[in-house]
């Protein structure tokens, strides 16, 4: 060592540095990883939160809305009486009728007749209290009743009404027989869920004998004349055939069945020329476990909302507010010109 100089000094120093190099770039590469982990755990993450939500947006969310809802109703059909005869507005069979899922004055029923206090605006003045200055309500339906119910007790229950009276007879029949006992027993006639097309057909033509009976007791109920109005059979699964939705057992057979229902109600009401049928079916199509579905083929962009109740059976208030409506314009399209029935014993 010379002058105490270490000579290899430099050397060593160029080794230390070069290692810290070495350490340096192990490190960044460590640290790209890293990263790189991170990215994808992040969009990984992303990705997930994102069909979570599309999945709460668009199958589990139920967006009710608010104001009207269903068609609406021309305000001139309802500006002067339609007649001064004594009319008995007759409900009967099943949950929709009897109003189950609105509050009293907001049932279908309740609204057809009367305008609720905070009724909305394209439908003030619009109902049979405004039409029918000697109208008289009676309601018999019962929540839970099905379709033999209606024909072996309900209308058995009733007397014939004075020879003066015309009657109005609003009717829903058949919905339960389908959906009871939503799987939880083995189907039978009249709580048929789950069955078989082979084991439903003949309660399919049982159904139809029955509407027959119901149309013919029921109009001999009114000797001074009637029309009755029947709500065809809706479907909370928007066309789906999947009431897995619902949070039901899965019944592959559903729609032909339901289907058969409707048939059977359009062929029977058909064959009775003061019957007419209340398309109750096509007009909530879309309005139900799918209605936020914009791809399905029933999503109503004017009205992307849920018409049913919490017990997705029954319709909610703005379910009733469309049947109300749906009603009123086929009663007056059938009562209310000057040639109806209502006027030809005046």
């Amino acid at each position: 060592m010379e002058g105490g100089t270490d000579k290899r000094r430099p050397a060593v120093a160029g080794v230390a540095r070069s290692g810290d190099h070495a350490t340096t770039g192990w490190n960044m590469s460590v640290n790209r990883r890293a990263l790189l982990r991170l990215a994808v755990l992040c969009t990984a993450g992303l990705l997930l939160a994102g069909a979570a939500l599309f999945f709460w947006r668009y199958w589990l969310l139920r967006p009710v809305g608010a104001g009207p809802a269903g068609p609406s109703v021309p305000r001139d059909l309802f500006q002067t009486p339609w007649t001064d005869r004594e009319v008995a507005l007759l409900g009967l069979g099943d949950s929709v009728t009897a109003g189950y899922g609105a509050r009293p004055d907001k049932s279908f029923m309740a609204r057809m007749v009367a305008n609720p206090p905070d009724e909305l605006e394209d439908m003030l003045g619009v109902c049979l209290n405004t039409v029918l200055p000697r109208l008289s309500v009676l309601n018999v339906a019962v929540s839970g009743s099905n379709s033999i119910q209606h024909a072996e007790d309900q209308i058995p229950a009733l007397r014939p009404f004075p020879k003066e009276v015309f009657g109005i007879v609003v009717l829903t029949s058949g919905g339960n027989d389908l959906i009871h006992w939503y799987g939880a027993r083995h189907p039978v006639e009249g709580a048929m869920y789950g069955a078989t097309p082979e084991q439903a057909a003949p309660w399919i033509a049982n159904f139809e004998r029955r509407l027959e009976r119901m149309f013919g007791d029921l109009t001999g109920l009114f000797p001074g004349g009637c029309r009755i109005f029947i709500g065809n059979i809706y479907d909370p699964s928007d066309g789906g055939a999947d009431p897995r939705l619902a949070g039901l057992p899965v019944w592959k057979d559903a729609m032909p069945i339901l289907d058969a229902y409707n048939g059977a109600i359009a062929r029977c009401a058909a064959a009775h020329p003061n019957v007419s049928v209340v398309d109750i079916h096509g007009a909530f199509l879309g309005h139900g476990v799918r209605c936020a579905q914009f791809w399905r083929p029933f999503y109503r962009s004017e009205d992307p909302h849920y018409w049913y109740f919490d017990n997705i059976e029954d319709p909610n208030e703005r379910g009733h507010d469309a049947i109300r409506r749906m009603f009123l314009l086929k009663i007056a399209e059938e009562l209310g010109s000057p040639s109806s029935p209502l006027r030809q014993k005046e």
